[in-house]
């Protein structure tokens, strides 16, 4: 009997426990919702002070000393840019900086810094006035060139500081009225190169506009380009050749793998064997003279952290050639040089690493120029120098040749 009684009453405690720890979160949880600061002090901080500015391209950087109190949580930067926007920038207590930026003049802004303490009570404004120097995407417009491209317009851009900038380019619609293409430029890296293509050759009227991230506008470039005629010679008339000298294949891949509209999975590339000593030289047929305008190669993505491009066997530094009638001794006689080129990563990253922006372009394909003062040609050659990996040996995913084959 004493035993039953016992184990009731534990029961009975036990159960009493339950309900007040489930009423505890209950409160806990019901306290939480009203996303209250955990502290409660109504008296607001001190101002920072010593406060000195730092000039920059398109921003400030504004340096101070921070009030003594115990339970300060950030400084609070508070400014309105000219196209109306407010901005706020928030700077932890562990800092004794903050970055103002989105200028696009070089005027005198007020910036009103608040030291703001763990129960979200503000200090008094502390107001610095800064002044910043030209904004980068005036840099990018002064710098911009464009002009008639084979089967399209070209827009080269220096981007020195690597904004995050759009390069916007606008034509007529049948209402006249400017209108943004789809295709303009979204880009951050520091040379900027870029041919929108697929348009006629009828002389046509061109908007040109710099863009940053704070949608500040540069000046707007107008001008009137006539395209070029080009056209894709068909990939139904290429032929792989074996000239003397040329590298040997990598045995599980072929030539015709450049050209059967797989630009990404193996073993539908060409690729050439590593143990090859010296430059690496391959040589194909495109079936017919034309006067050639660009090529776009698709380079082999590597199985290393997903799909990676500027990697091991995928084109650094190499040549392209063109000839109507080549040697059958395999030497570069009667060869002309289309172009010497150098691949570059967009986002500058190190090897091994890349992002989308990187991704995106060589998934999309490099389109290469070549030289419009060579003659006609069929035949090509592309010599690697040099790969992303150091070696020489080159790895092809696709390839597509363009020109003017009347």
């Amino acid at each position: 009997m004493k035993n039953s009684i016992k184990n009731k009453l534990t029961a009975g405690v036990f159960t009493m426990a339950l309900f007040i720890i489930s009423g505890s979160i209950i409160v806990a949880c019901s306290d939480s919702d009203t996303q209250e600061p955990l502290e409660n002090n109504p008296e607001a901080p001190g101002v920072v002070h010593n406060v000195s500015v730092e000039n920059q391209p398109g921003k400030a950087r504004i340096t101070y000393a921070l009030p003594e109190e115990q339970d300060l949580l950030y400084v609070k930067a508070e400014y309105t840019l000219a196209t109306g926007k407010s901005m706020e920038v928030k700077a932890s207590y562990y800092e004794n900086s903050v970055l103002v930026e989105g200028f696009a003049d070089t005027l005198e802004h007020e910036v009103k810094l608040y030291a703001v303490n763990r129960s979200e009570v503000a200090s008094e404004p502390v107001a610095v006035t800064v002044k910043p120097q030209e904004a980068p995407l005036w840099d990018v417009y002064k710098s911009l060139h464009v002009g008639a491209a084979f089967g399209g317009v070209y827009v080269n851009a220096e981007n020195p500081y690597r904004s995050d900038v759009a390069i916007l380019i606008m034509q007529k619609n049948e209402h006249d009225e400017w209108e943004i293409n789809p295709n303009s430029i979204y880009s951050s890296t520091d040379s900027i190169s870029h041919t929108l293509r697929g348009l006629d050759t009828l002389k046509q009227d061109f908007a040109f506009t710099v863009r940053d991230r704070w949608l500040n506008y540069s000046d707007t470039l107008y001008t009137s380009i006539s395209p070029l005629y080009e056209a894709a010679i068909p990939q139904s008339g290429y032929n792989g050749m074996n000239l003397p000298g040329d590298a040997p294949r990598h045995p599980s891949t072929s030539m015709s793998g450049m050209w059967d509209g797989n630009i990404i999975d193996w073993p539908s590339i060409y690729m050439t064997q590593a143990a090859h000593p010296g430059e690496h030289v391959i040589t194909f047929d495109i079936g017919q003279l034309a006067k050639l305008s660009r090529i776009v190669i698709w380079d082999y993505p590597e199985y290393y952290n997903g799909r990676t491009y500027y990697y091991l066997h995928c084109m650094y530094r190499f040549e392209i050639w063109g000839s109507d009638d080549p040697p059958a001794d395999g030497s570069f006689d009667n060869w002309h040089l289309l172009g010497t080129y150098q691949e570059t990563k967009p986002s500058g990253l190190p090897y091994g690493e890349q992002n989308d922006e990187d991704y995106r372009a060589a998934n999309a394909g490099f389109s290469w120029e070549f030289d419009i003062n060579v003659p006609k040609v069929r035949y090509l050659r592309i010599r690697c120098l040099e790969n992303w990996g150091g070696s020489t040996n080159l790895a092809i995913g696709e390839l597509q040749v363009f020109g003017d084959p009347r």
